[in-house]
């Protein structure tokens, strides 16, 4: 005897009358989808209501994913927006500190030409620079700064030329080898460098205090005149550097001056200009002087 899973749906009325209106149905709906791909096909327009109304239906479904989609777009450009901010203001900080320092030395040199021409009615130019190279590297820890670079006596390099970055002074050289020389910098405690405000003719002092610091000492004592931001340049006093070019930023005030920072860090400096000496004579002359008073004081010891 066969088991009840052998039974055919014909044994049941309900499955069979369910089964046939199942495939009435279906064929129904084909003769439908027939007719009407038909009536499109012979009278396009008398299907437009149907068009119409099954678009107003998928219309709301298609704004709002479109909305969602924009939603998250806008909210995925904010959050990148938001990461990249960071490194966009570091950026804009460093091409405004740029401009400031232009800027102050375009000031400086247009004061030392009105200078220059009402007293002696000449023009300062540049001269030419004796070599460019990259700061092998610099000392961070003691209080003796010193820097080195990869051009020496081979290439026309002598002691005391200026050295400088695109961003201002560095130091100057003080010894010389064959094809490297050793740079005194500017925060060094035996470096002093006569500078001036860059907006008027403010003189002072910039002194190494051999903790990366430059300390601003006024030459004219009194009221100081000297303000948090003042841009010192060089004045071209002593023959070493020629006047205008960009040193230290001030960054704290003192009775006699004040606290500095380098413009052009050492740390942060790749390559550099080593320039000639702006006035050899005065130098030279200088130099006379140091040693004719050195005489005199071993003479009366």
């Amino acid at each position: 005897m066969a088991g009840s899973s052998s039974r055919r749906s014909g044994f049941s009325k309900k499955q069979q009358y369910s089964v046939f209106t199942g495939y009435l149905l279906a064929a129904l709906g084909a003769l439908l989808g027939l007719a009407l791909l038909a009536l499109s096909l012979w009278q396009p327009a008398a299907l437009q209501p149907l068009r119409g109304g099954a678009n107003e239906v998928v219309t709301p479904v298609g704004e709002a994913t479109a909305t969602v989609r924009a939603g998250r777009q806008s909210t995925w450009e904010s959050i990148k927006g938001f990461w990249n901010a960071g490194s966009q203001n570091a950026a804009l900080r460093e091409e405004v500190e740029i401009a400031r320092i232009r800027l102050a030395e375009a000031e400086a040199i247009e004061a030392e030409n009105r200078r220059l021409k009402a007293l002696l009615d000449l023009t300062a130019n540049e001269a030419e620079p004796v070599a460019t190279t990259r700061l092998v590297g610099s000392s961070a820890s003691s209080a003796r700064r010193f820097a080195y670079i990869g051009v020496g006596q081979s290439d026309g390099v002598e002691v005391g030329m200026p050295v400088h970055s695109e961003r201002g002074v560095i130091g100057r050289v003080l010894e010389t080898a064959r094809s490297s020389s050793r740079i005194l910098l500017l925060t060094d405690t035996e470096s002093v460098l006569p500078v001036r405000r860059a907006k008027d003719q403010t003189v002072a002092f910039a002194e190494g205090r051999g903790d990366g610091l430059l300390r601003i000492r006024l030459i004219n004592l009194g009221l100081n005149p000297l303000e948090v931001g003042d841009v010192f340049v060089t004045s071209g006093a002593g023959g070493y550097y020629r006047p205008g070019v960009a040193v230290a930023i001030l960054s704290e005030k003192t009775p006699d001056g004040g606290i500095a920072r380098l413009i052009a860090e050492p740390s942060a400096t790749n390559y550099v200009v080593v320039e000639p000496i702006y006035e050899p004579l005065a130098v030279e002359a200088s130099a006379v002087r140091a040693r004719d008073e050195l005489t005199e004081e071993e003479l009366r010891d």
